[in-house]
């Protein structure tokens, strides 16, 4: 451990010299996995790039997921943080990670495990909890994601964010994390645009959400088909849409359900077919949104009154909640199988579209 300071300045932390990350990969024989949608990153310079993008990290608490052969994990360490929590799924990493480890004593701490599964509640010290309202506490999530995890974890930490637990009991934590560029361009696309999605509601009705800088594939090793996006996401103190997640997320899915057509087509699949028309007329005009819009085209406030009238209307009928137009499109598919004797039916135009 090399400690290096002027007379009278605090030393900077300074790792050791170790193999480069592609001697690491040499020396453990690690090879990316394509089911794993693993892909490595070598360059220093643009991991360092990704982990300025966190912020300040002197003295931080940071979990980095999926770190592989220890890129950004060095980029980390350099950045001078207290604790480095590291969740990898994959074990051929963890001797490359406990060299990492070995280098930077009492700061590393690496656990072999699914950031899916992993319980984050008790991952940092209670000392560091905040209140919702106050500034962001000295945590950071920090991870170069494999695509195949990306978009199902991100939408887990909403729901986190949205009920306060998870890497949120400790208040308004920040996330840097990379996905691929089209997942990042949907994360912050704005209402009109084409990228406009289910992902980007959900994202910015809880956070800020930032897409900080595009990194090309050949920046990695096996080289992906796409280039990568680096979005940095703070939670906001109050949610645009004050609903329980799980009525946000049914919502906002219905109306992208069919998101070429008009946006009541979506908003149909809320109900059941006995009154469907009546009600989803009765939540567009109580909600003030022009049935004719595309789902795309719907500001976040729209989503909101929809939100606001749709938990009205469950509150008065409480099954309308439970009521899943999928299983709905399903038993009539079934009955219908059956009515028929000359085999299999034509699907209907619906279950074409979903």
């Amino acid at each position: 451990l090399c400690l290096m300071a002027a007379p009278g300045k605090v030393a900077a932390f300074r790792l050791p010299p170790l193999p480069t990350i592609g001697e690491i990969i040499k020396l453990f024989r690690l090879k990316a996995l394509k089911q794993l949608s693993q892909n490595f990153l070598l360059d220093l310079r643009l991991t360092d790039k990704i982990v300025k993008q966190a912020g300040e990290l002197k003295n931080a608490h940071v979990c980095e997921v999926g770190p592989g052969p220890g890129g950004i994990t060095r980029s980390i360490l350099s950045a001078g943080v207290e604790q480095l929590l590291l969740i990898e799924k994959d074990a051929r990493f963890i001797p490359g990670l406990q060299m990492l480890s070995e280098a930077a004593p009492g700061k590393v701490h690496i656990v072999h495990g699914d950031i899916l599964t992993y319980k984050m509640e008790k991952a940092f010290p209670q000392h560091l909890k905040k209140n919702w309202e106050d500034e962001p506490p000295n945590i950071h999530i920090i991870g170069n994601l494999p695509f195949s995890v990306s978009t199902p974890l991100i939408i887990k930490w909403l729901e986190n964010v949205s009920k306060r637990d998870g890497p949120f009991i400790y208040g308004r934590t920040q996330m840097t994390l990379t996905f691929q560029k089209e997942v990042g361009e949907r994360l912050t696309a704005n209402p009109g645009s084409n990228q406009r999605s289910r992902l980007s509601v959900m994202a910015q009705h809880l956070c800020t959400v930032e897409n900080c800088f595009v990194i090309p594939g050949q920046a990695f090793v096996p080289k992906p088909e796409v280039d990568v996006a680096v979005v940095h996401f703070t939670p906001l103190v109050q949610p645009k849409i004050q609903q329980p997640f799980e009525l946000v997320e049914k919502v906002v899915q219905s109306v992208f359900q069919f998101r070429r057509k008009y946006c009541y087509r979506g908003i149909e699949t809320l109900f059941p077919e006995n009154g469907r028309l009546k009600r989803t007329e009765q939540l567009m005009m109580t909600a003030n949104v022009d049935p004719t819009l595309r789902p795309f085209q719907l500001s976040m406030s729209q989503f909101r009154n929809l939100c606001n009238a749709y938990r009205k209307m469950c509150d008065e009928d409480p099954s309308l909640f439970v009521f899943n137009y999928r299983e709905e499109l399903r038993q009539k598919k079934m009955t219908r199988s059956l009515l028929e004797s000359t085999g299999q039916p034509e699907q209907t135009e619906e279950e074409n579209q979903l």
